[in-house]
């Protein structure tokens, strides 16, 4: 086949990199989560341009890393990360929630994929060998699994399940999921997995269980204040890591 049959048409064109943006970054699906992991960089002389519906924040004082989001959704997902890679950032951590579908996982446990199951409609334009899975890219993981023991945070590793259909979780999906061994759904891992593997960048992943699905009824522990906790705890973990590796 002609290696230019698979050149896009249109391609990110994101103007001047901002002088201070680095070379990494966090993609933080959710407001309250984003919102907090910016306090902790200390974001006084920061500063923050808009990404479509979404903020880049960078300049902090205390890591050269930038800040983008909030964000949902595969399609939406790969167009943020596009325009980083397309500014020269080349290691990208995505923070999200997710909802349990393992008997074994609770509201406030924490996931590192292994790799992500492909139930989204971006995946395959960027997976051109049409696989069913999603990989992560370089040796994020590692490090962040790293950082996660060395600070006695425990962790589920394994399978997550990405579709685009919140409301489409049926109990015979479900079931199939759980057949593959995925131990949660989400939307927007396997797509940064597979643009992350696509443009040869590192990208890395951490999800907080947000809710319960697998008894077959929806649990959901968004007020529940052990899912707080520990979302303050992992973005306290993530700034610490930025700010000791920038």
């Amino acid at each position: 086949m002609d290696s230019h049959t698979h050149e896009a048409i249109i391609n990110p064109i994101m103007g001047k990199k901002p002088s201070q943006l680095g070379t990494c970054g966090v993609m933080v699906a959710n407001p309250p989560d984003h919102d907090y992991l910016h306090r902790l960089l200390k974001s006084g002389n920061s500063q923050s341009r808009r990404i479509l519906m979404s903020r880049l924040n960078y300049g902090y004082e205390s890591t050269s890393m930038c800040l983008m989001g909030p964000f949902i959704g595969a399609p939406y997902a790969a167009i943020l990360m596009e325009s980083l890679i397309a500014w020269g950032i080349n290691e990208i951590l995505f923070l999200g929630w997710c909802g349990s579908i393992s008997d074994d996982i609770n509201v406030g446990d924490v996931i590192i994929p292994d790799k992500a199951l492909v139930d989204d409609g971006t995946s395959h334009n960027y997976n051109l060998s049409q696989r069913q899975e999603s990989i992560p890219c370089g040796l994020f993981q590692e490090k962040l699994k790293s950082e996660l023991t060395q600070n006695n945070i425990r962790f589920h590793e394994g399978p997550v399940w990405s579709t685009d259909a919140i409301y489409r979780e049926t109990k015979e999906k479900i079931v199939c999921f759980q057949n593959k061994n995925a131990l949660a759904v989400e939307m927007e891992a396997a797509a940064l997995f597979s643009v992350g593997s696509f443009r040869h960048i590192d990208v890395g992943c951490v999800l907080i269980v947000s809710d319960e699905l697998a008894s077959m009824k929806w649990k959901p522990g968004f007020k529940n204040p052990v899912f707080k906790k520990r979302r303050h705890q992992i973005c306290e973990l993530i700034s610490q890591f930025w700010i000791y590796n920038k």
